[in-house]
């Protein structure tokens, strides 16, 4: 008898898809940049607010950025964790333009 369930497979014939590697990470991705190596994640949005390290403004509650830190930090990668920063997301993107 066959199975019930939906097949997962993808259909026959169907192309490919390349892997996420930002999805299948959980949003997490390493960067290089000229003030160091950068462990950075996106998030949808927390139930607090947070102010931006770059304009200094604040990241209201839901609202999607980037959560970085520094895995070259003085120290190691913990301490590096430990003073973590939010940012808006474009404030993180213009940021290597400013440095």
């Amino acid at each position: 008898m066959p199975s019930r369930r939906p097949s997962r497979k993808r259909p026959w014939g169907a192309q490919h898809q390349p892997l996420d590697m930002d999805r299948a990470l959980g949003g997490v991705r390493h960067e290089t940049a000229a003030d160091g190596e950068w462990t950075v994640r996106r998030v949808r949005g927390g139930d607090k607010p947070y102010v931006c390290p770059a304009c200094r403004q604040q990241i209201p509650p839901g609202t999607a950025h980037v959560v970085a830190w520094q895995r070259d930090a003085w120290g190691g990668e913990a301490a590096g964790l430990a003073d973590r920063r939010h940012w808006h997301s474009s404030c993180w993107q213009r940021r290597e333009r400013l440095l």
